[in-house]
């Protein structure tokens, strides 16, 4: 037996049909992942399942007693409720008498009161619980909360983005539900938290029908994908991966169905319009069967087409892009930074990786040299272009509208020196011309990140920096995403949750390892997470003091070697040695790019290519020997 239905469901917003008699069901067991472009409904669905909103045509069944538990993406709370209070709000009648109990026992323990009333109280709200049946609801509420690691004291308005989604998620589960309906249950939260969060689901049993754009949450959760696409719902048994081979196959059979079909339209359209002789003759099945292809023709609604994502790198940076020396940075008595040195090069494309609060963006705005560090320095490189995307979207204004946003002052873009009008802009990210004109408040979080993603690109940039930029992007636009950053040039700065993204998109990585300590891995998160295991807790712990020990001894026997006096001049010559070479390599570039090269010997061009190849060797050779040296020194100091 079923435990929702949805059943000839219809619902439209304007002229966009978002369900077109679709239908639905959720059986005991299953974990059901929704998806579909951004803007194709599936909000509204889950919405609709939750009994959050109506539809226009249809009916949902819930199986009669059933406890359905609802997480929308951005959950509402009053900000002056406690998490306690919040976390209890959603379990009716008992809500008010838990959150009374609650403060009664908080008094208890925190006051000099007199006890005996506050216990005599206390008793009264016990017996008032219990005749309720809802007494074991206040233990349920404080496990939840210690789950999601909350204090149930604080007031939700102090909470980051990341703690109010485990509050929505803390209630939502604290209610013993038999079905969760989860809307991108991942956004702001860490990687941990999402870990543990797929692990809880897992082991607890419970029907689940959820969004995500998190293709790792989505492979490891889901029994089935069920795709809502132009107002329709397909269900696909299995994995993520068995969908992707099926929908392909399934978009093939589609096209060549629809192909089949306009080329007998053109024919009968042909035919109808012969010579009077023709019309003469013409059966009248053929012209009522015409009149239908015309009304099927034009009631085919057509698969929405990819977007078309470009990024202009500006001109070159320096080779350098920040170079760190043992930099530190704390605010009050909490170490934030401690004792960071890494020196990052043009094209490196860098992921950040950490629980929430753990500093992240205060190293990232130490490496961009907008942050003074306590202790150590920051070298920043030449011909530094920054462009930024922010997870909060601050810099979208809700009461302008999309071209503004895109172009202020102006109808025209400028992307790689092609010049393009911001109305075919916005239709590269999908957006339709009516919607250029319409507010930025309209649109919804999927389409939020596209414009300011559409906002990011329109600007060039060699140094790109994306905070969380893969929230509520649908999975087809994401791996758009991915292969943009894959082929951009310049140098990438990338704060993600989204574990496939990060193995996808970065060469390396820059973990957060506790007490303000940072570490750099080569890869991605797998990478960083196969080495984090090989090195066992217990034995690195043990290894630390052993260590110092041993660094202590070396200390005491011998002072850092300083530099020779040639080394010093060869340090000092280095960098003009690196410029006469980058200097000769943007000549010799330029002359293999004009035409008159390859028209004469083809020894000419041959040589200019050799010498090209020498100059880059060389670079990486003098790079190298350039970061042994300064080590060296900064050893010695």
């Amino acid at each position: 037996m079923p435990l929702l239905s949805l059943s000839q469901a219809c619902l439209a917003y304007g002229h966009v049909a978002l369900l077109d008699h679709a239908d639905f069901q959720l059986d005991a067991g299953e974990r059901v992942a929704l998806i579909g472009r951004n803007g194709s409904g599936k909000s509204s669905l889950l919405a609709a399942l939750a009994g959050q909103s109506g539809l226009d045509d249809g009916q949902v069944w819930r199986q009669p007693g059933l406890k359905l538990a609802y997480v929308p993406q951005e959950p509402p709370f009053a900000p002056e409720q406690s998490v306690f209070d919040a976390v209890v709000s959603g379990m009716g009648a008992a809500t008010r008498l838990l959150a009374e109990w609650h403060q009664v026992s908080h008094q208890l323990a925190e006051s000099d009161a007199d006890h005996e009333t506050l216990l005599a109280q206390l008793n009264r709200l016990q017996g008032e619980l219990e005749s309720l049946g809802a007494w074991s609801a206040a233990s349920q509420a404080e496990r939840a909360i210690q789950r999601f690691n909350l204090d149930p004291d604080a007031s939700v308005g102090s909470l980051s983005g990341g703690q109010k989604k485990r509050l929505a998620l803390a209630r939502a589960l604290a209610a013993g539900p038999e079905v969760l309906l989860l809307d991108e249950p991942t956004n702001h939260l860490d990687l941990g938290a999402i870990e543990w969060l797929e692990d809880l689901l897992l082991e607890s049993g419970i029907g689940l029908l959820f969004i995500t754009h998190d293709r790792r949450f989505l492979d490891r959760l889901a029994t089935r994908i069920v795709e809502l696409d132009r107002g329709r719902l397909a269900s696909f048994p299995g994995s993520f991966a068995a969908y992707q081979e099926r929908k392909s196959q399934m978009l093939q059979d589609e096209a060549l169905e629809q192909a089949r079909f306009d080329k007998l339209l053109a024919q009968e359209e042909v035919w109808i319009r012969k010579g009077v002789e023709a019309r003469r003759t013409r059966a009248v099945f053929r012209v009522q069967r015409l009149e239908q292809l015309r009304k099927d023709r034009a009631a085919r609604r057509e698969r929405m087409g990819q977007a078309r994502l470009s990024l202009d790198a500006g001109e070159k940076s320096g080779q350098l892009v920040a170079e760190l020396r043992g930099v530190c940075k704390s605010f009050g008595d909490r170490p934030v930074v401690r004792d960071f040195s890494t020196r990052i090069l043009r094209g490196d494309k860098i992921g950040l990786i950490g629980p929430n609060g753990a500093g992240k963006t205060t190293l990232l705005r130490l490496i961009l040299g907008e942050l003074e560090p306590d202790a150590g320095s920051v070298r920043l490189g030449t011909k530094l272009e920054i462009a930024y995307f922010d997870q909060f979207r601050t810099a979208l204004d809700p009461e302008a509208t999309l071209a503004e946003v895109i172009s202020p002052g102006s109808e025209y873009v400028e992307i790689g020196g092609e010049r393009k009008h911001v109305i075919g802009y916005l239709g590269d990210f999908l957006f339709a011309p009516a919607r250029a004109r319409s507010p930025v408040k309209s649109l919804s979080g999927g389409e939020r990140n596209r414009l300011l993603l559409a906002r990011l690109f329109a600007r060039p940039a060699n140094v790109l920096v994306l905070d969380e930029p893969t929230n509520d992007l649908d999975i087809e636009t994401l791996e758009l995403l991915e292969q943009l950053l894959q082929d951009y040039s310049g140098t990438l700065f990338l704060v993600s949750h989204d574990r496939t993204f990060l193995d996808n998109v970065v060469t390396q990585t820059i973990a957060y390892e506790g007490d303000g300590r940072w570490g750099e891995y080569v890869g991605g998160y797998d990478d960083w997470l196969r080495m984090r295991k090989s090195a066992p807790a217990g034995a690195a712990a043990a290894a630390k003091p052993a260590a110092k020990a041993e660094g202590e001894k070396q200390a005491a026997r011998a002072r850092p070697e300083k530099l020779s006096w040639k080394e010093q001049k060869e340090l000092e010559a280095l960098p003009d040695r690196i410029a006469a070479l980058e200097a000769e390599q943007a000549t010799l570039a330029a002359r293999l790019e004009d035409p008159s090269i390859h028209a004469g010997p083809a020894a000419e061009g041959a040589r200019i290519a050799a010498r090209l190849g020498g100059i880059e060797t060389e670079l990486l050779d003098l790079l190298e020997r350039w970061e042994v040296l300064e080590a060296k020194a900064a050893a010695a100091k």
